[in-house]
């Protein structure tokens, strides 16, 4: 089960910044031809990474669509799923069995990078390169979404400064601002403070910018023009009678469309396999909708046999959005869906703390199992098909994987052991091969939401939450229940609604593993993005600006006497 070749591998590879720096890159220009953009049609950042002009992307609309594969995971655990690998490895597997195949991720936010999570440019020998660029500046999108949202800010207040002539009601600014890293200090702050030069002082907040409504604007819009359309329809305060001041009022739709202009251009790079990945957008699915752009999946489509795309954190969360919001809004529908796993992750969810996981313990797999046997059958409840990923460690036993494979037999659900981490490619095939099969069968008529347009926004957040989270039931104070019930009557039933909520658990209690039951869900908060298209509900303890931990990955980012950068994993 477990060759020999990969333990070698394994124990003999470098670090993954090591085995990015080491990578034979191809210049953007090849990895482009290999999808058939011409070098006329790339907006060039060095030679590693460029944007794809939109004039190409027109051209190929009529494209017929290539199969869409959606990645998402188990339940996240300390032990990692290795989702954004499993999507880069997938990809240059489907490339080596002869699929012209893209992968299209999200872009990593500073916010983990130097806070909890470190980079998000996949591990091993599967990952898209160039991995320090990707996980820093990048192209500077998010510097984008940053200033145009902070632009709507400060046009808010200096209209409020120059006289009001909206009537703004100060009580009701519902903008905040956003910066893109995690710095819990910002989320109450009061403004304005100074003196009367400065403008009347009030109470704003800070979340962390893949949190914004631009964000989520940017990442559903179609167009340069739909996202000026969706812009303007945020509503940004509300007068004493309640009624609703837009940013289009305060002149704000224009200028944010102008800094978002070039960044709504997806990003091309490459994987370590010189495979093309297309890495734009990246709302959090914890608190967003965890999905990278309609733009970038759709142009995907029309130039690949094979979309590969992940949807952020467990399927509860990701892939739930990823359906509900993404699909409903984009006409989009998966030919299948690999859900990654681990050994490790599930003896996380059985019990096990993180000192023992390098332990055999069968029971606790077995234990474990029923958190991946939940998400199985919650893609499945969307009437679409699966695969399980078994993203292999070295000191995985034989018996523990049997654990997996024998339950996913007995699901009906075919799982496949990948080692792309150590083998790229040659890791995956037999992955590669499996998603063949399922997604040139797959009828994608059966693809069903989990509630429908029509039913109360109380009811979507009910139906997500008894039918994902297999919650008892929602806790809901009349005052949130009245609010809901104000943007039906304000037109907005229609919409879907986005479930901010720990990634840890299917409950609000991040320390209840594995797949709890006898719980409810506390509805804590609810928001109208009425630009992006969707109901912002906040549960539980869930924060829209995170914090930093004891001991933040920063404390290790540094270069080094070369000029290198190191702690960037």
């Amino acid at each position: 089960m477990y060759a020999r070749s990969h333990c070698e591998r394994i124990i003999s590879t470098l670090s993954d910044i090591d085995i990015a720096r080491k990578a034979k890159k191809i210049h953007i220009r090849d990895v482009a031809s290999k999808i058939n953009i011409p070098e006329e049609n790339l907006i060039p950042y060095g030679h590693d990474i460029a944007k794809i002009d939109f004039d190409f992307i027109e051209k190929n609309m009529s494209n017929p669509d290539g199969k869409l594969i959606l990645v998402t995971a188990i339940s996240p655990t300390p032990a990692g799923e290795g989702k954004t690998t499993t999507s880069v490895g997938l990809t240059d597997g489907l490339n080596a069995i002869g699929k012209k195949s893209i992968v299209c991720l999200r872009e990593p936010s500073l916010g983990p990078n130097f806070g909890m999570k470190g980079g998000a440019a996949g591990g091993g020998y599967a990952q898209v390169v160039p991995m320090e660029e990707i996980n820093l500046h990048f192209t500077g999108d998010f510097h984008a979404i940053t200033t145009a949202h902070n632009l709507l800010s400060s046009l808010i207040d200096n209209h409020i400064y120059w006289g009001n002539e909206l009537e703004i009601d100060q009580r009701r600014i519902t903008w905040g601002r956003v910066v893109d890293l995690g710095d819990r200090a910002l989320r109450k702050v009061n403004v304005n403070l100074g003196g009367v030069s400065n403008g009347f002082p009030r109470e704003d907040k800070f979340d962390i910018t893949v949190a914004s409504e631009i964000m989520a604007i940017f990442c559903l819009a179609t167009s340069v023009k739909d996202l000026q359309k969706r812009i303007g329809d945020i509503i940004v305060a509300y007068k004493r009678d309640k009624s609703p001041i837009f940013a289009r009022d305060v002149k704000a739709d224009g200028p944010m469309t102008v800094l978002l202009k070039n960044a709504l251009m997806p990003n091309l790079v490459q994987t370590l396999e010189n495979n093309p990945a297309i890495i734009h957008g990246g709302p959090f699915a914890n608190i967003a909708h965890g999905c990278n752009t309609v733009i970038a999946t759709q142009a995907g489509l029309k130039l690949a046999d094979y979309v590969v795309t992940e949807a952020g954190f467990g399927a509860d969360l990701g892939a739930e959005k990823f359906l509900d919001i993404k699909c409903r809004k984009a006409g989009l529908k998966p030919n299948a869906v690999v859900i990654v796993a681990t050994v490790r992750a599930l003896k996380s969810h059985g019990g096990v703390e993180k000192a023992d996981l390098n332990n055999e313990n069968v029971d606790a797999v077995e234990k474990g199992f029923e958190n991946l046997q939940r998400h199985i059958e919650n893609i499945q409840s969307f009437g679409l098909q699966t695969i399980v990923a078994i993203n292999s460690f070295t000191l995985d036993t034989e018996a523990e994987g049997k654990v997996i494979s024998e339950g996913c037999e007995k699901l009906g659900v075919k799982s496949v052991l990948c080692s792309h981490w150590a083998n790229g490619s040659d890791g995956t095939k037999s992955l590669a091969e499996e998603v063949v099969k399922v997604a040139e069968s797959s009828d994608t008529s059966k693809f069903t939401f989990t509630y429908e347009d029509d039913v109360s926004l109380e009811d979507k957040i009910r139906a997500v939450a008894q039918k994902i989270y297999r919650a008892d039931d929602i806790v809901i104070d009349k005052s949130i229940s009245d609010q809901l019930k104000g943007f039906e009557e304000s037109g907005y039933g229609k919409l879907p609604i986005c479930i901010a909520k720990t990634q840890y658990s299917f409950s609000t209690n991040p320390t209840l593993r594995g797949a709890p039951t006898g719980f409810t869900v506390p509805i804590r908060e609810v928001r109208l993005s009425a630009g992006a298209g969707f109901i912002v509900v906040v549960t539980g303890a869930i924060m829209t600006m995170p914090g930093l931990p004891r001991v933040p990955s920063a404390n290790s980012i540094m270069l080094d006497e070369n000029g290198l950068i190191q702690g960037l994993f």
